[in-house]
């Protein structure tokens, strides 16, 4: 069954001065995508504003959640979510875990393992809180219920480059395996953390940061020393042919201008087709 793309041009959650451009690069991909298996969320053009939630733009975030779980509620075939920021991926996780049977494990390729809480967060920017949100903590309508979130035992970490202290805690409390990047060059390792976990479905989430910025000029958060794209598709491909792939998230393009995007369209192609071959999970 083809996937669907789902297109959620969120911003609200970064914290660089290149934030706005996130909306730029989901426009971008958006326009190499088939139209006819495209829906496009519509994103607040404000700001918004925290609402004593200790998280920058809340009132915003909330509505893209709300907006992006209306979409997802009508896509029967694989959904690829496509931001934007990290932000997107919630929702996107909550629509894979309410949609299919068997435990559900999460890849989260990123150069950040996004873990921190309102509380523990520096910035306040609801990007570094993402996967915390995603296993139940954190901010009320951003983190997932008791019936959709991910335990942090079922999170596979891959390619993390900066960790601050409140995230390695969790790790280290939870005893979440976190892969290396060299780790993740080799498939076999990949798949043997996925298995230990339980997972018999598994939803990717990848962040083009995970890549080294070498690979790819589009980079909010540019970090060295990431995994390089044909290393990355080829990961992609031996999960998904491995795992059912219960839904997929692509985030974190943030181009300089529109010639500097066509620059690295053919990259994240490759990584969407890597991810959109796959087949559907069974529900």
């Amino acid at each position: 069954m083809p996937a669907r793309f789902v297109v959620v041009p969120v911003w609200q959650g970064a914290g660089s001065a290149r934030a706005m451009s996130h909306a730029d690069g989901a426009a971008a991909i958006q326009g190499d995508l088939p139209a006819s298996a495209t829906i496009i969320v519509d994103v607040p053009v404000e700001a918004g504003e925290a609402l004593d939630t200790g998280v920058r733009r809340y009132s915003s975030l909330r509505r893209v959640r709300e907006r992006t779980e209306a979409a997802l509620a009508g896509v029967d075939e694989l959904a690829i979510t496509i931001g934007g920021d990290c932000a997107a991926t919630v929702a996107a996780v909550a629509h894979a875990s309410r949609s299919g049977a068997g435990p559900l494990a999460v890849l989260w390729l990123d150069a950040h393992p996004d873990l921190h809480t309102p509380e523990t967060s520096p910035s306040g920017n609801f990007g570094g809180m993402v996967l915390r949100a995603i296993s139940g903590e954190g901010a009320p309508g951003l983190a997932l219920d008791a019936d959709e979130r991910i335990e942090p035992g079922r999170i596979v970490l891959g390619g993390a480059r900066s960790i601050d202290d409140e995230e390695r805690r969790f790790i280290d409390e939870h005893g979440i395996a976190a892969l290396t990047v060299s780790e993740l060059g080799d498939p076999d390792t990949v798949i043997a953390a996925l298995e230990a976990v339980g997972a018999s479905r598994v939803f990717v989430h990848v962040d083009l940061d995970v890549l080294d910025p070498s690979a790819l000029a589009g980079l909010s958060y540019p970090l060295p020393f990431g995994i390089d794209t044909p290393e990355l598709v080829a990961l992609l491909r031996a999960v998904v042919a491995r795992f059912p792939l219960a839904g997929a998230a692509i985030a974190g393009f943030a181009p300089g201008s529109p010639a500097a995007a066509g620059d690295d369209l053919p990259a994240i192609l490759r990584i969407v087709g890597a991810l959109s071959s796959a087949p559907q999970a069974a529900g």
